[in-house]
This record gives structure tokens, C-alpha cells and sequence, in this order.
């Protein structure tokens, strides 16, 4: 179902860059695009052929030229939102494409919504709901890896595994309606035994596929990382180091940090959420209480621990209560700071961990072991790009369509009347439908939507 309206956007980041795109969309997308757009060439923008670059000026609202720019179409139903599209290639200033933006609207668009291009890609069937999806964790992607699986999904990976079980199950159940309502008819007899390996199948495939839910969750959201320690031991330092930016203040004074400061980080193929939190010590005041407590519900929240020691002084009680609040997250990293002085202690003495790291925080020597130890405690499977599931949504689906087919076998083991099992059957072709889009609710649309930047 095509947009009734015509929509504009900027499609590229609000400051200034060498180039500003303004996308248009709509059964009147072109005919606006004629009247805000002069070829250099004297022909219409509508005379050329598709997906060419045209060469002319941009008029504003009173048919001035604000700017020499490229212009292209695309026409229904071959381009990305299935409706005649145009792009206006501009120069990057950020008051040139408002202005653009202002001459479509006075010539009868008006200004797309968040995901609006996408979402009438989707009900256009330019897409389904598992590709629409993956356009904003591709925009998003922070790794190689991730955005690798995210440009398999925007290209039907998940789509593909979950239409060929959708098929073979649509299979079963029109094999059953047909001998049921043509008895007549020469076809052959309905046995559930027949497909017992196809609904084993389809059920393997589906649990293969969620499988890859735990470890592709991290993927996309990040392992949530505390980094825990003593005050002065260096954990600002270390954040900074691992950012590669100074994002925390870092003194010689213990307790700078007070509050816990949250950033995202890529060790390897491993995103981290790091929390760097106050250090865990005897508050001195009502505010360090606070910022210590915190550290502790850190700790208890997080996936994996850093647990940031002095490896230039001895440990000492406050160093024996951060090894026990580690002992809380189920992934735990020794990071003995320091190295750049003389070590107070073999780091080999440490237990309980999953890995000992050594490096400078200051000097930034020591974390290629700490990138080595996550990805070896958070390894991502082993598919196919686009085949590592990362939407919770999706999951879900997929897991309903797994417990129905479940069903439908232990229907089948126990004798059950076929009818029993293809209802079953029936509930995960509906679970599967949810999936790609075949069937979904309006506000499941409207909160995957809700995700996207205006412009795309």
C-alpha cells in the first residue's frame, strides 16, 4: 500500500560536510521534483532516464538558485520504497538543504517522519520486516562483524531460512485441507507419519537459528562491563586507554570519580558498555556513599567485571573487597595497572578470574591480552553473515514457532488426531508470519519504526 502524500527529508547528519542529501517520496514526487529542479540541460528531471546523475540548479521558494547540485530518480516499483523517488545531491551546508527542504513543502511535500522511507518499503513489499530491521542495525553497526550481519539480514538471510520452513509447513497443512475437502479427487492419502522428518527438520532449523540469540544479542547491545577498583588505581585511566579518548578526569587525587560514567568501546569483535565507577572504599562523605553503592549495583548488573589492581602496591582490604564484588559477575578480567612501575606482586597470585591482563593504562601498553581475553570469554557463533539472530523481537517469534513445533511432534507421538498436530503446525506458521512481516500489528510497526533516524 503506497503513501497517499509525498514526503522530503534530509537523509544525511545535520552539520556541516562536503555533501547534503534531501530525499523525496510520493505520487507527486517527481512533478515537485520538476518544479524545485532546472537541468542544466533544459530537459525536465522527469525526461531522464532512471538512476542517472543530472547536473543543475535547485530553486528556492521564489525560484531563485540556491545551490548547483546533481539530481536522480527512481520510479515505482523499482526503487527503495517501491514509489517515484528522487535525491537531491547538494552541497553540505545545513541552511542550503533547510532550504531545499521548504521549497518541496511549497510545492506540496511535506516532511517525512522517523523510518517513513523504510516503513513504505516494507508495505510496499520492498522488503520484509527482518530486512527493514536490519537497515537501522547496519546504520548503527559499531564492527566490521556487525555490520557484516547486518547488510546478510538487509539481504533476506533470516528472511530465506524462515520462508523455507514456512513453506514445507505449508506444505503439510494444504496436503491435509486437500485430501479433507476433495475426498474425490486422486490424491494421495494423508499420513502424518510421512512428515514426521519434515517437522523435525523445520524444528532443528528454527532452534539452529535461536541459538545464536545470546552471543548475537552482544553483538548489537554490547556486553555490559564494569570496571571496578580501589580509588587511584587507575580505572580512569584505563576507560580513557580503551577509548582512546580522555572522557574521565584523571588526578592523582583518590576519589575524582565519583559517579559511574558510562561509554561504549570495540575490543576486537566484542563491543563493551563500560561503567567506570567510584572506587570501592570507606566513604568519606554522603555523596562518595552514594557513588560507592552504585559501584556495588554495578557489579551485580554487569556481564563481565574489570577488576582494576595496583600492581605497584600491595593489596591490601580494600583490594580483597573488589576481588569479592567481582566474584558477583559471572565473567571476571584481573586488570593489574601499572606495569610501567615496579610490581609490589606476582599477578600470577590472583584466583577466581577468567583471565590475569597486565598493562599501562597510562602508557596503553598491555591491552591487546585484554582485547584477547574478551573476545575469548564472549565468542560469537560460528554463521553465516545475516545467519546470527540479534533482535528480541525476532527471537521471540522464532522461539514460539519452535515450542509449536514441538507440540505438533508430541501431538504426533501420543496419537493425537491429525487435526491436533496441524494446529500446531498453524501456530508457528503464525509465529513465523510475525517474523517476516506477513502479518503484524500496528504497533510492532510502529516501535521498530520508532528506531529510525528522519531520512531513512
Amino acid at each position: 500500500m503506497s503513501g497517499a502524500d509525498t514526503i522530503a527529508a534530509v537523509a544525511t547528519p545535520g552539520t556541516v560536510s562536503a555533501i547534503g542529501i534531501v530525499r523525496v517520496s510520493g505520487p507527486a514526487a517527481l512533478s515537485i521534483l520538476d518544479r524545485v529542479f532546472r537541468p542544466a540541460d533544459g530537459r525536465p528531471l522527469s525526461a531522464h532516464g532512471e538512476r542517472r546523475l543530472v547536473y543543475g540548479a535547485v530553486l528556492d521558494t521564489e525560484e531563485q538558485v540556491l545551490d548547483l547540485c546533481l539530481a536522480t530518480v527512481s520510479r515505482a516499483p523499482r526503487s527503495y520504497t517501491g514509489e517515484d523517488t528522487g535525491e537531491l545531491q547538494c552541497h553540505g551546508s545545513p541552511v542550503v538543504l533547510r532550504a531545499v527542504l521548504e521549497s518541496l513543502f511549497a510545492r506540496g511535500a511535506r516532511q517525512a517522519l522517523a523510518g517513513e522511507f523504510t516503513r513504505r518499503a516494507f508495505l510496499n513489499g520492498r522488503m520484509d520486516l527482518t530486512a527493514a530491521e536490519a537497515v537501522i542495525d547496519l546504520i548503527e553497526a559499531e564492527t566490521p562483524l556487525a555490520a557484516r550481519n547486518a547488510a546478510g539480514q538487509l539481504s533476506g538471510a533470516i528472511h530465506r531460512r524462515a520462508e523455507g520452513v514456512y513453506a514445507s509447513l505449508t506444505a503439510i497443512c494444504s496436503h491435509y485441507h486437500a485430501v479433507l475437502d476433495f475426498p474425490d479427487e486422486d490424491i494421495p492419502p494423508f499420513t502424518l507419519e510421512r512428515y514426521r522428518e519434515t517437522l523435525d527438520a523445520a524444528e532443528k532449523e528454527l532452534r539452529t537459528l535461536l541459538a545464536t540469540f545470546s552471543r548475537g544479542r552482544l553483538l548489537e547491545k554490547g556486553v555490559k562491563t564494569a570496571i571496578l577498583g580501589k580509588p587511584n588505581v587507575g580505572k580512569s585511566s584505563l576507560l580513557n586507554a580503551l577509548l582512546g579518548y580522555d572522557r574521565a578526569i584523571v588526578t592523582e587525587i583518590p576519589g575524582t570519580t565519583r559517579d559511574t560514567l558510562s561509554e561504549r568501546c570495540t575490543l576486537g569483535n566484542v563491543t563493551l558498555r563500560l561503567m567506570d565507577t567510584a572506587g570501592v572504599h570507606a566513604a568519606a562523605d554522603a555523596v562518595e556513599a552514594l557513588g560507592v553503592e552504585r559501584s556495588r549495583r554495578a557489579a551485580g548488573e554487569a556481564e563481565l567485571c574489570l577488576a582494576v589492581l595496583d600492581g605497584s602496591r600491595p593489596l591490601d582490604v580494600e583490594d580483597g573487597e573488589v576481588l569479592s564484588l567481582a566474584a558477583l559477575a559471572p565473567r571476571r578480567i584481573a586488570v593489574v595497572n601499572k606495569a610501567d612501575l615496579p610490581p609490589a606482586w606476582e599477578p600470577e597470585t590472583l584466583t577466581g578470574f577468567d583471565a590475569v591482563c597486565v598493562v599501562s593504562a597510562r602508557e596503553g601498553t598491555g591491552l591487546e591480552a585484554l582485547t584477547a581475553a574478551a573476545e575469548a570469554l564472549f565468542p560469537l557463533p560460528s554463521a553465516a553473515a545475516g545467519e546470527i539472530l540479534t533482535n528480541a523481537r525476532q527471537a521471540e517469534a522464532i522461539g514460539r514457532a519452535c515450542e509449536a513445533l514441538s507440540a505438533a511432534r508430541e501431538a504426533m507421538d501420543a496419537g493425537f488426531a491429525p487435526d491436533a498436530v496441524l494446529t500446531e503446525c498453524e501456530a508457528a506458521m503464525a509465529a513465523l508470519a510475525e517474523l517476516t512481516g506477513r502479518t503484524v500489528r500496528q504497533d510492532v510497526t510502529e516501535g521498530i519504526f520508532s528506531r529510525f533516524c528522519v531520512g531513512k
